[in-house]
């Protein structure tokens, strides 16, 4: 038993615990950092009950006068309903989950559970992929994207997802099914079942939370792409939401912050709903996968 063991003991406190202060101390400089963190998002939804001509003259979180006339507005100042480009941005993540669910499961199943020549090499090879920034991408996707006509499409944004594209996901499911026991394989083997129906049956169900998380990861990364929809997509028919919000600036007549700051409140409520229902099962993927 260390000094200070015996310390806390002739103190009457559980070795475990801390004075009443050191603690009250601890939570009152996390409130703190926590302010600082949400302070950005706190004055976003404040200035986007704020006319646009007081919100950079008005510091306050609490807005003199509270309107909505920012939403209202918002919502019809584009050539469509910001409903429209809603549901663009939704049908563009629903296929990106499924796409990244369906085939970076079966690339980390073959990782995890098959033998097959320079396996190591190639586990490597798509492990570097995840090093490459998107700058260095952009210029060959967008030649072969073109070649193939399917530039103002949603196809380059989704058809990748349908090939294992993203190599975080593969490498995130790889870990956690290394982490599921062999016997369960070799029991289903026994009973005359393939790779296939091992996956299925036997290694999907079992990795729920690293499903999830890459379902939450997912949905948050396509939902807020810009780049890459700014690039791909240039009819505004086919605007995304972020690319939508982008059109509420502009050099010559001006910025609607008023409007554009209601649209992002907007814009950041199916991120936080998607976040909040995958929330138990992230917490766990995160926390089993990365210790496996």
């Amino acid at each position: 038993m260390t000094s200070e063991t015996l310390t806390r003991v002739r103190a009457g406190r559980p070795p475990g615990t801390e004075p009443r202060g050191k603690g009250l101390l601890k939570h009152a400089m996390i409130i703190v950092f926590g302010f600082v963190m949400l302070y950005p998002l706190l004055w976003l939804l404040s200035s986007s009950f704020k006319p646009t001509e007081v919100i950079f003259r008005e510091p306050s979180l609490l807005p003199s006068k509270v309107q909505f006339d920012n939403y209202t507005d918002g919502w019809t100042a584009l050539a469509h309903p910001f409903q429209h480009y809603l549901l663009n941005s939704a049908l563009i993540a629903v296929l990106a989950i499924v796409g990244n669910l369906l085939t970076c499961s079966l690339a980390a199943y073959a990782f995890a559970r098959v033998e097959f020549p320079l396996k190591k090499l190639w586990f490597a090879l798509m492990l570097g992929t995840i090093m490459l920034p998107i700058h260095v991408l952009i210029v060959p996707q967008y030649v072969l994207f073109s070649k193939l006509d399917w530039i103002n499409t949603i196809l380059p944004l989704v058809v990748p997802k349908f090939l294992a594209h993203d190599a975080f996901f593969v490498f995130l499911m790889v870990q956690f099914i290394r982490g599921l026991p062999r016997e369960l394989d070799e029991a289903a083997r026994l009973d005359g079942c393939g790779h296939f129906r091992i996956y299925a049956r036997i290694v999907m169900p079992l990795c729920l939370p690293a499903l999830a998380t890459s379902a939450v990861f997912t949905f948050i990364w396509t939902w807020n792409d810009f780049f890459s929809q700014l690039i791909f997509l240039t009819d505004p028919d086919k605007y995304t939401v972020p690319v939508a919000l982008r059109s509420f600036m502009d050099a010559q007549s001006g910025t609607s912050w008023g409007p554009l700051f209601a649209m992002s409140v907007v814009a950041l409520v199916p991120i936080f709903g998607f976040f909040l229902a995958g929330q138990r099962y992230l917490t766990r993927g995160i926390a089993t996968t990365g210790l496996k």
